[in-house]
């Protein structure tokens, strides 16, 4: 037994079009205000101290393989390379919207291969902390002096 409409009376239901329109309205709200409305702060600033731990010992190992000493300047800005007394080398800057993004104040330096010897030191002849903070996100990394390995603190 099949429900056909009254004569004169449209079939229940949508179209195909309107199912369409319907679909392409929720995705482009989906990609307007779900960001919005979920925190990608924590997940940015962690990729930071993820490519912070993949920079610094690609520094260490060009500033060794060329044979020229790499600073690295540490800022709450992040983190610019340079060759000593030459051409930088680029940066890694903080993720939009956390800035600053390092806790510690002021401008520290790290040079790889200081004076052609391989050796890896900081200006204050200490480990450099860095610590990637802002809000409610704190993750801790440790430079080393002589090595110029980075770890990750617990």
């Amino acid at each position: 037994m099949h429900c056909q409409p009254a004569a004169g009376r449209p079939a229940a239901g949508f179209t195909l079009i309107e199912l369409i329109i319907v679909m392409v309205l929720i995705g482009a709200l989906a990609v307007v205000a779900l960001p919005r409305l979920i925190d990608t702060n924590d997940w940015r600033l962690r990729a930071f101290g993820d490519q912070l731990l993949a920079e610094l010992p690609a520094m260490q190992r060009q500033a060794l393989t060329q044979r020229r000493p790499i600073v690295a300047t540490i800022s709450g800005n992040g983190i610019a390379f340079a060759y000593v007394g030459g051409a930088s080398l680029g940066s890694l800057g903080c993720p939009t919207g956390t800035s600053p993004c390092i806790a510690e104040g002021g401008t520290r330096s790290f040079t790889f291969n200081a004076g052609n010897s391989g050796r890896s030191l900081s200006g204050s002849n200490t480990s450099l902390p860095i610590t990637v903070a802002h809000g409610a996100y704190s993750q801790a990394y440790r430079l080393e002096h002589e090595t110029g390995l980075v770890f990750r603190l617990p």
